[in-house]
This record gives C-alpha cells, sequence and structure tokens, in this order.
C-alpha cells in the first residue's frame, strides 16, 4: 500500500517536471516569453525540491528507523498525527512493525529465561564458552561441581584442576573422557562431554560435565557383590563334598568317641577310604583349577599394539576356526566389508578373543541343524572398526545377558565362566569395548568395537 502511494506520488511529480520541462522549452523556441520562461523553471524549480525534500524525508524516517533497530531500539515510536497521507501510512508501518519485533524479542526474552531456568535446575554441568576461551554461560551445577563460585574464562578452571583444565583445551567435538580431580567435596569422577554450536564466525563450544563417581561406586559394589556371589558358589560346590566326605571317612574310624584297633579294619574299609580320599584328590585338584582360573582373569598381558589390516586377522582366525568342534549342520562365513580396514592392537590378543567368540558360538549351536555363524569386520555407526560375530542359535536370556561377562558365570556344565570375562578386559585394554545383544530364539550378536 505505501509502496504503491510512494510511487503514484513520484510519478506525478516527475511526470509534471517533465511536461514543465517541455512547457519550459517550448516557451523559449516559439513564444520566447522571459517572463513565463522564468515562472515555469520557478515551478520546476519548486516541484524538484519539494520531490527531493520528499524523498529525503521518507529517507531519513527509514534510515531512523533501521538505526534504531540495529541500535536495539525497539520502544521507538513514530507520529501518525497532523501527517500527509504517505509519511502516516509510512510511519503506521513502521510502528506496526516495531510492534511486532517488541512481541517477538518479548518471547524470545522469554523462552531464554525458562531455558535458562531448566539448564539452572540440571543435575549436569553445562559451560558454552568462544574459541578464545571466554564463558558466556556456566550453570550453578558446573560451579558446583569445579567448586568455583564465578566462571568467565577457561584460565580459571586452571586454579580448580591443571589437568581438567589441559584435558578441556585439548578437547574435541563429540569426544568423550572421564577425568578424575580432587575438590574441597573430595574426589570427583567428571565425564566430559562436548560438541559445537552457532555460525562458523560465532561458534560457540557446550561442554556437559558430570560427576559419575557415586554410579561408579553403586557400579563397582554391584560388581563386587555378583562377583563374590559366584565365587563362594564356586567354592561351595566343592568344598561342601570334600567336609560332607571326611566327616563320613572320619567316622569309619571312629567307634563312639574311641577310634577303632587296627585289627577292625578290613578290606572293604580300606577301599571305601580310598575311594573317599580319591574324590576328595579330584575336588582339590577343580578348586585348584578355579583358582588359576581367576589367576589367569587377573593376569591379562599389556597389548603389544601395531597396525595391521583386519583381513589378516580374518584369514588367520579363519583358519583356526576349522580346528574347533562345531555341529555337522553349522556353516561359518566371513565377510569383509572393507579389504583396506585396518585396527591398531594386538593382533595374538584379538585373535583369542575372536577365536573364543566363535567357539561360543559353536557350543551354543551344537543342537542346531541350520547353525549359520557370521564373523563380519565393517565400519560401525561412529566410523569405528568393528569386528561382529553373529549366529541365529537359541539367544540369550535378558536375566542371563546381564550376567555373561562376569567372572565364573556359566550356563554349560563344562564351561569355565571366564571366556568372555577375560575377552571383555582384553577389549578394554585397548580402549575398545566388547558388547552383545541378543533377539532368544532367532540371533545373538556379540561385536568388538576399536578406536580408530
Amino acid at each position: 500500500m505505501i509502496s504503491k502511494s510512494l510511487y503514484i506520488n513520484i510519478i506525478i511529480r516527475v511526470l509534471a517536471i517533465v511536461l514543465l520541462s517541455v512547457l519550459l522549452g517550448y516557451i523559449i523556441f516559439s513564444v520566447r516569453s522571459v517572463r513565463f520562461s522564468v515562472i515555469c523553471a520557478l515551478v520546476i524549480i519548486l516541484i524538484a525540491y519539494g520531490l527531493i525534500k520528499y524523498l529525503n524525508s521518507t529517507n531519513r524516517n527509514i534510515r531512523f528507523f533501521f538505526d534504531s533497530l540495529v541500535d536495539d531500539d525497539s520502544n521507538l515510536s513514530f507520529p501518525v498525527d497532523n501527517k500527509s497521507g504517505i509519511v502516516r501510512e509510512l510511519h503506521q508501518s513502521m510502528n506496526s512493525f516495531n510492534h511486532q519485533l517488541q512481541k517477538l524479542k518479548f518471547e524470545i526474552r522469554k523462552q531464554e529465561h525458562y531455558f535458562s531456568r531448566i539448564l539452572e535446575h540440571l543435575a549436569t554441568g553445562i559451560i558454552t564458552y568462544n574459541d578464545k576461551g571466554f564463558i558466556h554461560h556456566a550453570n550453578s551445577s558446573a560451579k558446583r561441581l569445579l567448586s568455583t563460585e564465578a566462571l568467565t574464562h577457561l584460565r580459571q578452571i586452571e586454579r580448580v584442576d591443571r589437568k581438567l583444565y589441559k584435558t578441556i583445551m585439548n578437547f574435541k567435538p563429540q569426544e568423550r573422557k572421564l577425568v578424575p580431580i580432587n575438590t574441597s567435596q573430595g574426589e570427583v569422577q567428571l565425564l566430559l562431554k562436548s560438541t559445537l554450536s552457532g555460525t562458523k564466525e560465532n561458534e560457540l563450544t557446550i561442554l556437559s560435565i558430570q560427576d559419575i563417581k557415586h554410579e561408579l561406586d553403586e557400579k563397582e559394589v554391584d560388581s563386587w557383590m555378583r562377583l563374590i556371589r559366584v565365587l563362594m558358589h564356586e567354592i561351595m560346590n566343592s568344598i561342601t563334598p570334600i567336609t560332607s566326605l571326611s566327616e563320613s571317612l572320619t567316622r569309619i574310624f571312629k567307634n563312639g568317641e574311641e577310634p577303632v584297633q587296627a585289627k577292625e579294619v578290613s578290606d572293604k574299609t580300606i577301599s571305601t577310604v580310598l575311594q573317599g580320599l580319591n574324590v576328595i584328590v579330584e575336588q582339590g585338584k577343580s578348586l585348584s583349577a578355579f583358582v588359576e582360573s581367576y589367576r589367569k582373569l587377573t593376569r591379562i598381558p599389556r597389548p603389544e599394539l601395531k597396525l595391521f589390516k583386519v583381513s589378516e586377522l580374518l584369514a588367520r582366525v579363519r583358519i583356526l576356526s576349522d580346528s574347533l568342534e562345531k555341529g555337522s549342520g553349522t556353516v561359518i562365513s566371513f565377510e569383509n566389508g572393507d579389504p583396506d580396514l585396518e585396527i591398531f592392537a594386538d593382533g595374538n590378543l584379538i585373535s583369542l578373543v575372536l577365536i573364543n567368540l566363535i567357539k561360543n558360538a559353536f557350543e551354543a549351536n551344537e543342537n542346531n541343524p541350520g547353525c549359520r555363524i557370521r564373523v563380519i569386520s565393517r565400519k560401525g555407526y561412529n566410523l569405528n572398526p568393528e569386528i561382529c560375530v553373529c549366529d541365529n542359535g537359541p539367544g540369550i536370556s535378558e536375566e542371563n545377558l546381564e550376567e555373561i561377562f562376569i567372572p565364573f558365570f556359566t550356563t554349560r556344565e563344562k564351561g569355565s565362566g571366564i571366556g568372555l570375562s577375560i575377552s571383555k578386559q582384553i577389549m578394554g585394554a585397548h580402549g575398545g569395548s566388547l558388547k552383545v545383544r541378543s533377539i532368544p530364539g532367532k540371533e545373538t550378536i556379540f561385536c568388538m568395537s576399536f578406536q580408530d
């Protein structure tokens, strides 16, 4: 509406100037009247001056309006009374736009306040800072975890803990790190995660800080309790028959409270005692083997890391797996999704883990005539190398999924229960992980994930 009126007003004035200029030319060259020529020229000058003044006035108002936007002065109001139609319409439109802008700013402030309140109520510490280390925002949880009342620059974190400061300064986007620090509240285990936000010119890093010491303590206690239950179960299974049999053998050589005479010991008694002693010896050996298994579990060798292709590892494991016992209908395949895929690891230890996973798959599918086992190497969702062993066997129940990595837990009669525990420790020593997911009656997948 404004632009239409503005155009019409300008066009009328320009046309008037053009027509008067033609008239002036006619008067000069045809009529040759000095008086009319001067009058016509003055009218042209007045119209041109009015047009310039009109445009300058409009431009000044518009420039003033935009300057107020740049200066964030949204309370500016333009008068609409006693103004010409065009100016009044222009002022009304600018006032309307300004009103909408005020409403928008008010809504933004409300949202900022709302999200600020949410951040302040989070148990996780949140810090946002720019590439020069200036902190834009730090919620109360971050200040509490770092035992400081003010955070305006990352340099202040150096006074809390130098190691934490260096870790943050060398932090990469999407990285996760666990950093133990000592504060006035004692030792805390801080889990750090970061991500980038904003534009390239005004990029901010969002750092989350979470104290997981309590969770780690609970997990540690829970793991110890589970391990103790398994240890007690295995030890009692070995000691109970020894104790019972020893009591039975003792009663053979007692008559009430008095020991029996040598002449009262028959060949049958001697035979019975020998059988009992043999059982005790076997149980003792079994208990010693159990203790030796525990020693193996606590003596994982340090990995000798080197870079090698996964295809070489799979070729070696393929040969080793041929010597394992498996069901007559079992078919195993090796699938290398990336022939150039490499891992930085100890080839012997990783071979041990992979063979153990394949052996477990064979044993779990001994009664599965249509067993299909796939060993797949590829890049995972986070682009880290991974090797997975998949089978279409009976699967693992949800209850057992929580226990299978606990030392000495086993569902097989002749199983030791340390294979998966050792495998998980080996992967942990490589900075990787061993995870499992299973759908009972359909499939089980063990995945070894490595650091890239």
